[in-house]
């Protein structure tokens, strides 16, 4: 059993050594660990209709294919928005608030982005464990399509993590999240806009790594 440590304190686990319980960590990918690509693409491309996100459309079918039907008006491929990526990096104190979770926690990002966004991402924060989807490309390298791994994902995998018998504490920051968090057994809210904030109360709200820290060792010291 490890001891929690935040901000040079320790935050204990109480009443484990009896019955350890094994928690997985459920982490949204951007806006909780790395920037929204489409936003930054958005910048750099200077169309603002990019900039939308499940933040504002929560119909994350509908969100993609008018992102879809952008691209194939401005002729912009694979390769434009995976040069925007090369020059990303993950937010301030992500990679230190991974390992922290890694140190206490099985930790799985489930995400809504895709493998052929995520990799230089995943190399800057340690190779963690990313479920998300893919990106059907044209011998043109233009993007005709998107294939996501099941209605719901997220929500969907948390369960299945309940099947095998683990507790799930999850964070993320948008409406396509909320789902996760409510099948979770904590679900934690992260950076989210006011407009998530008011319509689920329910979630405790972090805007710091400090503060997911800790309600992250607050859910799992909790009989839930």
């Amino acid at each position: 059993m490890l001891p929690n440590r935040l901000g040079g304190g320790s935050l204990r686990r109480q009443s484990r050594a009896k019955k350890p319980l094994m928690e997985i960590a459920c982490l949204d990918l951007e806006g909780v660990l790395i920037p929204e690509v489409w936003i930054n693409f958005a910048e750099r491309t200077g169309i603002d209709e990019l900039r939308a996100t499940t933040r504002e459309i929560p119909d994350y079918d509908q969100l993609m294919r008018q992102r879809l039907a952008i691209l194939d008006r401005e002729e912009l491929g694979i390769r434009d928005i995976q040069d925007v990526i090369a020059g990303m990096d993950p937010m301030p104190g992500a990679r230190e608030a991974l390992d922290w979770l890694r140190e206490h926690f099985q930790v799985v990002i489930l995400s809504d982005t895709f493998y052929e966004f995520a990799e230089p991402f995943m190399r800057k924060l340690g190779w963690p464990t990313l479920l998300c989807h893919r990106l059907e490309i044209n011998d043109k390298g233009m993007i005709s399509d998107y294939k996501i791994r099941q209605p719901d994902p997220k929500r969907a995998s948390v369960k299945a993590f309940h099947s095998l018998k683990y507790r799930i504490i999850a964070t993320g920051d948008s409406y396509n999240d909320t789902s996760m968090l409510s099948e979770a057994d904590a679900g934690i809210l992260f950076r989210p806009p006011q407009n998530v904030i008011d319509e689920f109360p329910q979630f405790p709200v972090a805007t710091e790594y400090s503060e997911l820290q800790a309600e992250f060792a607050k859910a799992s010291e909790r009989d839930l």
